[in-house]
């Protein structure tokens, strides 16, 4: 039995398919408890956001599990398979746990390093305990995946990274622009989102002439526009399907708004202008670039050089990484043990079994011993079993931590504390030709 995890998110899916594939509570229960009544599958939680959409559940199969996960999706969601299948990603077993090790962690988020996804994680976890869904493993991995978020926003500055990705496109937009600030200038913003909001905010406190919003949703570009006016900052919305239009009136454009297509493509262009890709999957067509005077950043770029760069944001990043690697070893390494540990009582038992057999054999050939020497023998044949499975009871143990394979040779020995007679002659004691031809003769 293994954790498996089927989803998608802003990364591999468009917007419109998540948005499809929501669920709130009454669905996400009525959900849960489908996945559990799937032979192949034991354990069920669901992670339901705008940005995601993840099934995590306890499987005895791998492909059964997957083929019973995406039979449910498509139920529920009225999605059909193969167009589920075209989006989702899958993990298993300790690929399993680190991805949600990482996703409490902000580490997958479209705003590296938010903190609203982690309590996401902790009501999806507190929901399907409450409705059975969750068992032994499924509780452990909600837990260390807590643990680890909150360890790696406490112990690193990763908070301010999503601040500083967009702080970085900018940074690096007006610096091939040739300007320092943005004063004199007209922004349009694509999308209204956590990190439109972030482009929206930091666009104004660069002193940004006017900015034009636009959304899919237009109440919610509607109500970004209005916190825009509220920081002094002029701003229109205009409609999602006359975007193309606004792109001749502005000098610099953000969007963050992982459609199911791209928001701007090379047809779009009728002059020079600054373009700045936010998201995952990709919002503006390489296209763009045909056209001179075109310049375009988008979040690969980015983030290849926040990791790459020597700076505070770089080092957090690397910091709150080695924190959910470290915890995933934890994680992997008490699953390993505790999946051990029937096999180990079940030797001790074995052992107990045989000794009580044994000097019952022992009363009925020697009926004239003593109760007190006998039971001198039995705590002394108890002591010989106890030391002979001491050793390897706890080697056990902590060869499982370890994913490491061995060879039997290497297992007795580790086991055991023996290194096995080999069968094999070394070559420096094989008899040389000479010696042979002597021995023929």
């Amino acid at each position: 039995m293994s954790v498996l995890v089927v989803g998608m998110s802003h990364r591999s899916a468009p917007v419109a398919l998540l948005e499809r594939l929501s669920m709130d509570d009454a669905v996400q229960h009525s959900a849960a408890s489908a996945l559990v009544e799937r032979s192949s599958l034991s354990e069920a939680m669901i992670i339901s956001t705008c940005n995601r959409l993840e099934v995590y559940t306890v499987a005895n199969a791998f492909h059964a599990g997957v083929q019973d996960v995406l039979a449910v999706l498509a139920e529920v969601s009225g999605v059909s398979e193969a167009e589920l299948r075209g989006y989702l990603y899958v993990r298993y077993s300790d690929a399993a746990a680190e991805h949600l090790l990482t996703v409490a962690s902000g580490l997958d988020s479209m705003v590296v390093g938010e903190q609203q996804i982690i309590g996401q994680v902790r009501t999806a976890y507190t929901h399907a305990a409450e409705q059975g869904t969750v068992g032994p493993a499924l509780h452990s991995l909600a837990q260390s995946a807590l643990h680890t978020g909150k360890r790696v926003h406490t112990e690193t500055s990763i908070d301010d990274a999503g601040g500083s990705m967009v702080t970085f496109a900018l940074d690096t937009a007006m610096e091939t622009m040739g300007i320092d600030t943005l004063e004199g200038q007209t922004a349009l913003v694509l999308g209204a989102g956590a990190m439109s909001s972030l482009a929206a905010t930091h666009l104004g406190k660069r002193g940004v002439d006017k900015l034009i919003i636009a959304n899919r949703t237009r109440s919610r570009a509607e109500r970004l526009a209005e916190h825009a006016r509220e920081a002094g900052v002029a701003a229109e919305v205009v409609d999602f399907n006359a975007r193309a239009g606004a792109l001749g009136r502005v000098d610099i454009t953000v969007s963050a708004t992982a459609s199911d297509g791209f928001t701007i493509s090379g047809e779009d262009i009728s002059g020079p202008t600054m373009l700045i890709d936010l998201s995952l999957p990709r919002d503006i067509d390489n296209s763009v670039l045909e056209h001179e005077g075109v310049h375009l950043i988008n979040i690969e770029y980015l983030h290849e050089q926040l990791h790459n760069a020597d700076s505070e944001d770089s080092k957090a990043l690397q910091a709150a990484e080695a924190i959910v690697a470290e915890e995933v070893q934890a994680f992997s390494s008490e699953q390993r043990m505790r999946e051990v540990a029937p096999a180990v009582a079940q030797l001790r038992r074995i052992g107990a079994e045989i000794s009580e057999e044994e000097l019952a054999r022992l009363r009925k050939r020697l009926p004239d011993l003593g109760e007190e020497d006998f039971q001198q023998v039995a705590r002394s044949v108890k002591r010989v079993v106890d030391k002979l499975l001491h050793k390897p009871t706890v080697k056990i143990k902590e060869l499982a931590a370890s994913s490491d394979s061995i060879s039997l040779e290497t297992a007795v020995e580790e086991l055991f504390g023996v290194r096995p007679v080999s069968a094999a002659t070394d070559m420096d004691r094989l008899p040389s030709p000479d010696e042979l031809k002597l021995k023929e003769s």
